[in-house]
């Protein structure tokens, strides 16, 4: 608005605009069921940019992700891409809270993450918190406090619920896994009553709802009977085992042929007499996977309706210890001689085939590889069989491969189940894949270097996942969590 005077000018009363800074906002939730928390957030963020003079240019969401680590985070990940890369068009980074920013359980990792904002000059305010993010001494002591306080929070939680699932199993509640051959899921409500049978990739829906395993179809249950039968009763070993259910046109629970890991998998489970087992593994706070032993182990004896009696079951145990005791070297040595004598030569998938001798991967490790060992009985291969090792000490790390794997798609939103045995998984219920590593080989005529892709047709995946070493066959050549990213839509 302008006024007039008449001995001067014409002279502006208007203020010239005060420039509104750029902001981008960045939310979290951890679970699906925080589905209005991001808007929450984003609510106490506009309003603490407009008090502030501020304008919100552009958003990064992580919903469902845990802050525990900043993998499955794409959202951060990304914001962090931008900003060292210089591509953003805001100077300041906006947060609900301390917590929102991450949970992690080093807090020097969450002050890292920001301190890489600050070095580009451009600050983090976290909204909701009772102090100022100026650098003052103030400021770091309070964020140091609530880092630890996130990353404490996680842990209580987790104790908290690793202490109720196992009130839960005690109470011969099933939790999670697939049920195995022979058994079903049944849903209960509190009082124990049958609700009804879930289908595979169902849920519950009530919280107080829970979940035992009851015996599933009477052709189902027969295999298992006879799994132990076979065992037990007429001495047969695990591969010819499946030999038979294969020849009998038996398929396991996903429908695959038998072989001698799943037949070891339902000698082994104890949820075949009625023991609810649980922490036979741990992966708590997104740490590496870890293998419990046996002590450690929550067991809840005859919380399910048993399909073998406990007396065969211990029987095909002790019978399994004694087939796996250690024998002495020169008697391992002996039955390899027999083998020699007998085929006129020796090698690691003859080993294996042999009934009554210990597998290839026990020579290996007794004699520190299977050349050794064949040097010991005067066999001299003109082959190398270097392969043989690699390719064991390959299978052995595939667990841990497949783990990685399934945990990338956890992160980033997907859902994954794992066949015991073969390692297929079924992700968002939608596809199967299988895992494989691929071993690197010299061609010595060209001095190149190949990769051999050991697809396994029987399987019948839709997508088969290739993790290929490097040339010494000792890591990965590509991260495992873009292999992930790429499967888990």
């Amino acid at each position: 608005m302008e006024s007039a005077n008449s001995d001067g000018p014409r002279i502006s009363s208007s203020a010239p605009a005060v420039p509104q800074i750029r902001a981008a906002e960045y939310v979290r939730m951890s679970t699906e069921h925080q589905q209005y928390s991001t808007e929450n957030q984003r609510d106490i963020i506009r309003q603490y940019a407009q008090r502030r003079g501020m304008v919100v240019t552009r958003s990064y969401e992580d919903a469902g992700k845990s802050g525990l680590r900043i993998e499955g985070r794409n959202a951060l990940k990304q914001l962090i891409k931008d900003v060292e890369n210089r591509q953003v068009d805001f100077t300041v980074i906006l947060v609900y809270d301390v917590s929102r920013w991450g949970r992690f359980q080093d807090a020097d990792e969450s002050a890292y993450y920001e301190y890489i904002c600050r070095r580009a000059n451009i600050q983090v305010h976290y909204c909701a918190e009772p102090f100022e993010n100026d650098g003052s001494p103030i400021a770091t002591i309070f964020k140091s406090v609530k880092r630890a306080m996130a990353g404490e929070y996680s842990r209580e939680l987790s104790s908290k619920t690793f202490i109720g699932m196992c009130r839960l199993i005690e109470h011969g509640y099933r939790q999670g896994g697939a049920p195995g051959i022979g058994l079903r899921r049944m849903l209960v409500d509190a009082h124990g009553a049958h609700k009804g049978l879930l289908s595979r990739g169902e849920q519950k829906s009530i919280d107080t709802d829970r979940i035992i395993l009851v015996p599933g179809p009477p052709q189902e249950v027969e295999i298992v009977r006879s799994i132990f039968r076979m065992y037990v009763e007429e001495n047969r070993y695990k591969t010819h085992i499946s030999q038979i259910l294969n020849d009998s046109g038996a398929k396991t629970e996903w429908g695959h042929r038998w072989n001698h890991v799943i037949v070891h998998d339902v000698l082994t489970s104890e949820k075949y007499m009625g023991c609810n087992v649980y922490y036979k593994t741990s992966f708590r706070l997104k740490a590496r996977f870890v293998r419990n032993p046996p002590d450690m182990w929550i067991k809840k004896p005859g919380a399910f309706e048993p399909i073998i009696s406990p007396d065969l079951f211990n029987k095909a145990q002790a019978i399994m210890a004694e087939r796996a005791r250690r024998i002495m070297d020169e008697e391992m040595l002996d039955k390899l001689r027999k083998v020699l004598e007998r085929e006129g030569r020796v090698s690691g998938r003859l080993i294996d085939k042999t009934e009554g001798m210990p597998c290839s991967w026990v020579y290996h490790y007794r004699f520190k590889s299977l050349v050794n060992a064949f040097r010991l009985i005067g066999y001299f291969p003109r082959q190398d069989y270097r392969y043989i090792e690699i390719d064991q000490e390959l299978e052995r790390r595939k667990s841990t491969v497949v783990a990685h794997i399934i945990e990338q798609i956890h992160q980033l939103g997907g859902t994954v189940t794992r066949e015991q045995g073969t390692d297929l998984l079924t992700v968002n219920n939608e596809f199967t894949a299988s895992v494989v590593i691929a071993r690197c080989r010299r061609w010595m005529r060209l001095q190149t270097h190949h990769w051999f892709i050991p697809v396994d047709a029987r399987l019948k995946a839709d997508v088969t996942i290739t993790v290929r070493m490097d040339q010494d066959n000792r890591e990965p050549t590509r991260l495992l969590s873009s292999a992930a990213h790429r499967y888990s839509r």
